[in-house]
């Protein structure tokens, strides 16, 4: 199956579900990303974890370890305003992506409480980025 038709059918599968998944994402915490594109000025939805960070939420372009950064990550960059859609609540949101150290500090603590995160940066030679975002 293809990255696009996996990503729809989680999509359809937590709007179905009022924002709960089953699979390999079954307990985790999802958000649905809405990104501008770049290039296309088109609006993309992409399932995303996140975990929660005081008042922002936090999402990482580990792109399961790629060695490139996820499609959305480029998005959010270049329009950094982007919208939400956690369980039935939808809002807009300012992305910010987090320097380090805190990064890493962040970064650390996502793969201790998610072990397949640091089998992602295992993966890859770059640092993945982890993205604050900040309701609006």
């Amino acid at each position: 199956m293809a990255v696009s038709e996996f990503n729809q059918s989680i999509i359809d599968e937590f709007r179905s579900h009022g924002g709960k998944v089953g699979g390999p994402f079954a307990g985790s915490t999802l958000l649905l990303l809405k990104t501008t594109g770049a290039r296309s000025g088109a609006l993309r939805t992409n399932p995303v974890m996140y975990f929660v960070d005081q008042d922002r939420y936090l999402i990482v372009a580990s792109f399961a370890g790629a060695a490139a950064n996820p499609p959305w990550f480029h998005n959010l960059i270049a329009h950094p305003i982007v919208e939400v859609e956690m369980g039935t609540e939808h809002f807009k949101a300012r992305a910010e992506v987090v320097g380090e150290p805190e990064r890493s500090q962040l970064y650390a603590t996502i793969a201790s409480a998610k072990p397949a995160f640091a089998e992602y940066q295992r993966k890859t030679k770059r640092p993945i980025p982890v993205i604050a975002l900040y309701r609006q």
